[in-house]
């Protein structure tokens, strides 16, 4: 059986149109399969609608979330219940086109645990948004302790021991795609033409995107506190050489190290650097605060599925 996990967050103008191609693209692979829509505390009618797609086709689940907990966790809550054999992540705004699941599926059957899409190009957005994405994936890439392809998102096919490692895993803070590299297994990439979206807004605006990369960047690499450390080292060395040149200057000559221009300089360029490292090992330590936790990555407020 093949699963399709479909987040979904205020996307009732979409609903009805990703509902048909899925189904249209399933129905022509000829395989029992399963559609799991997540709806994660959205504020529009997606709820109702989904309760109506839920009532009319024995395929769908249904699990409500008691608020938005974020794209990353619904998709975790999308995981847990997901029962195939294989599982699609993808979105519900039809940007990442459900027709390309057939070709995932072949490189799934030739022996693929991991089938990825990777964004050719990206129609319908700003230079704004398609610059902030450039970056934040040029960042992940560069930063990231393992490898995570460059231009993915959270479309893509998992077979069932890939689902069981990512489900495996428990932190809080979580980004898919480097979870899902983590993991391992045999990988391969797709490159498709991203569309615009069907309808709506996009659920991941800069405040979003930065919060996303700080996450990815703090649980997939030490190199932030490598920085720190580094800075701390090369701001010891210029003090003992200052220090030393103060000594000789003083002992040695009859000029003191006089200029509080220079001293004024020093002290704000030390403090600047202190604040910054307290931030960096802030946020590892808020992470470790979280984790330490343990609160659940989500709370359902219903689960519509048939049993058996």
């Amino acid at each position: 059986m093949i699963s399709a996990i479909v987040p979904c967050f205020d996307e009732e103008a979409c609903l009805a149109e990703c509902h048909d191609r899925l189904t249209r693209v399933f129905t022509q692979l000829g395989v029992p399969y399963e559609l799991v829509y997540i709806d994660d505390g959205s504020r529009d009618r997606t709820g109702d609608i989904l309760q109506q797609i839920y009532a009319t086709d024995p395929n769908v689940t249904v699990v409500q979330l008691s608020r938005n907990f974020g794209h990353q966790s619904a998709v975790t809550a999308g995981l847990e219940i997901a029962k195939g054999d294989a599982v699609v992540i993808i979105d519900a705004d039809l940007q990442d086109p459900p027709e390309l699941i057939p070709e995932m599926l072949a490189l799934w059957r030739d022996g693929y645990d991991v089938v990825y899409g990777v964004r050719e190009s990206r129609e319908g957005e700003s230079r704004r948004k398609l610059w902030t994405a450039k970056l934040f994936y040029r960042i992940i890439h560069a930063l990231s302790d393992i490898e995570i392809p460059l231009d993915t998102g959270d479309f893509r096919l998992l077979d069932r021991k890939a689902v069981d490692a990512v489900n495996s895993m428990p932190e809080r803070h979580r980004l898919l795609r480097g979870m899902c590299s983590w993991v391992g297994f045999r990988q391969r990439g797709i490159a498709y033409v991203r569309a615009p979206r069907l309808a709506g807004k996009t659920k991941y605006p800069m405040r979003r995107m930065v919060s996303l990369a700080l996450d990815g960047i703090a649980s997939f690499s030490t190199f932030p506190l490598r920085c720190v450390t580094a800075a701390g080292l090369i701001a010891a060395v210029v003090s003992v050489i200052g220090i030393l040149y103060a000594l000789a200057a003083r002992l040695l000559t009859h000029k003191w190290v006089t200029g509080w221009a220079s001293l004024f300089i020093v002290v704000l360029l030390l403090g600047g650097l202190q604040m910054i490292s307290m931030g960096v090992v802030g946020e590892y330590v808020g992470r470790i605060y979280t984790e330490a936790k343990r609160r659940p990555i989500y709370v359902a407020r219903a689960v519509l599925h048939r049993r058996g």
